[in-house]
């Protein structure tokens, strides 16, 4: 790591939403992303965040948060589902470079979910790997359906939840860290039509009581 300090994890929240909101009103700074910052980052990485979002081409995380170089230590698989080659990606960003913070980030129109939707729904298998990420993606289709959902973000908000809770139910050092304060995990929701992140469920970070849906 470099000499920089780190943010709290609430500073560091901030500031992501700080650029998700830059973005959306158009006044992009592109922070991070020129020949200076590059220098100045080669010898180590020192990210404030730790990003863990599904591959949709339409979530490049350092676009949609206005961030650059050396800010985000990004992990993403389809549907946002884990294994362990994600987990030890994780742990390594938290114990290793300190990153205060652990973002898992959902959006509406998923195409994992609407699968994984459609497989339960019909009782019908997907081909190949394929099948791997609609098996993981079920379980949150399954208990979203007990709780009586049918909208689509609802389907959604509860895949977030669910891979929020796992994170810190299989990884005991990204549990420790946010026991101990010294990180937070935070499950977001992006809309694609507007470019907004919203908080789902927070996890070692207190927010405003309508901040979270």
């Amino acid at each position: 790591m470099t000499d920089t300090p780190l943010p709290t994890p609430h500073e560091a929240f901030d500031m992501l939403l700080a650029g998700n909101r830059r973005f959306i009103a158009g006044t992009v700074e592109h922070p991070n992303q020129d020949a200076a910052r590059r220098t100045e980052i080669a010898p180590a990485q020192n990210p404030f965040a730790a990003l863990f979002g599904c591959s949709d081409s339409r979530l490049a995380a350092e676009i949609i948060f206005d961030r650059g170089l050396g800010d985000l230590f990004v992990v993403r698989t389809a549907g946002h589902v884990m294994g362990p080659e994600v987990l030890g990606s994780i742990e390594y960003a938290v114990s290793v470079l300190g990153a205060p913070l652990v973002i898992v980030l959902g959006h509406d129109a998923c195409g994992a979910v609407a699968a994984t939707r459609l497989a339960v729904q019909e009782g019908t298998t997907a081909p190949g790997y394929v099948r791997d990420v609609i098996e993981r993606v079920t379980p949150s289709v399954l208990a979203a359906r007990a709780a009586g959902h049918a909208k689509d973000e609802e389907f959604i908000a509860e895949h977030i939840r669910h891979t929020v809770d796992l994170l810190l139910d299989r990884s005991r050092i990204l549990a420790q860290a946010v026991e101990e304060g010294r990180a937070a995990v935070v499950g977001l929701s992006y809309r694609l039509a507007d470019g907004a992140a919203h908080p789902v469920v927070t996890r070692g970070l207190d927010l405003p009581e309508d901040a979270a849906a």
